[in-house]
């Protein structure tokens, strides 16, 4: 596994969070979608795609939706995490997104 990288940022800027520019339901669709098609096949773009809409849209919201713990929520979407596929789909319908299947181009 990779270590996470760790970034001296200057003064006067602030870390880039995707979750603050996913505003719309359109942009998390297409944010995901983007995200399965450069996925490498492992599912960790996936993942983290999961993870950065869930906290668009508010990670305490999303537990109560699909009974699943905050904490443990954090945990399953984060970068090292490794969630089961029921928890995807848990996720996934709570956020209001359907994940499809179609034949490869």
């Amino acid at each position: 596994m990779t270590q996470p990288l760790t970034l001296n940022i200057p003064e006067g800027f602030s870390r880039w969070d995707t979750a603050e520019m996913l505003t719309s339901e359109e942009d998390m669709q297409l944010y995901l979608d983007a995200c399965m098609e450069e996925d490498e096949g492992d599912g960790r773009l996936v993942n983290h795609a999961l993870g950065v809409i869930a906290r668009a849209r508010g990670m305490t919201q999303l537990a109560k939706d699909t009974g699943l713990a905050r904490e443990g929520l954090y945990k399953a979407l984060s970068a090292e995490g490794n969630p089961e596929f029921s928890t995807i789909l848990k996720v996934t319908r709570a956020l209001g997104l359907k994940l499809t299947v179609r034949k490869a181009a």
